[in-house]
């Protein structure tokens, strides 16, 4: 199944309601613009997965560069379909961003996940991912 970088606003609105899975804070009239400008500002980037016509997947990512670990892509938002879970949409997904991080000379691949998404650690580590570190946040 292809995996696509949509960039027109018809292809950047295709992968909302899979997104919105994820992030259902995000309406769908404020979806394209927030997309366009988070990748204008900050080179966020999204890749689809396609199947028979349908968004399976979805991720958002940026490239960074960090003092301790070198270049790395930094992954937003990942999500499959939940009316299409355990198909291999996901562990495609991820093997896609894997290969784009080491394609574009990244030295880690990182993602910042809730601690009540059990499902999604699970995941996570059958994909090899290891908790490396604590993120400590303040809301201001």
């Amino acid at each position: 199944m292809p995996i696509t970088r949509p960039e027109t606003d018809d292809e950047i609105l295709a992968t909302w309601s899979v997104m919105a899975q994820l992030r259902p804070h995000l309406s769908r009239d404020e979806y394209v613009p927030t997309v366009r400008g988070m990748m204008a500002s900050d080179g966020y980037k999204l890749a689809a997965l396609v199947d028979d016509g349908a968004v399976r997947a979805v991720a958002g990512y940026r490239f960074m560069h960090m003092l301790y670990c070198g270049k790395l892509l930094y992954v937003d938002d990942l999500v499959s379909d939940e009316t299409a879970r355990s198909r291999g949409y996901g562990k495609q997904m991820m093997d896609w961003l894997k290969t784009e991080a080491q394609g574009n000379g990244c030295s880690e691949l990182q993602l910042i996940s809730r601690v009540t998404r059990e499902q999604a650690h699970r995941f996570y580590f059958r994909e090899r991912l290891s908790i490396e570190c604590f993120e400590f946040r303040i809301k201001l």
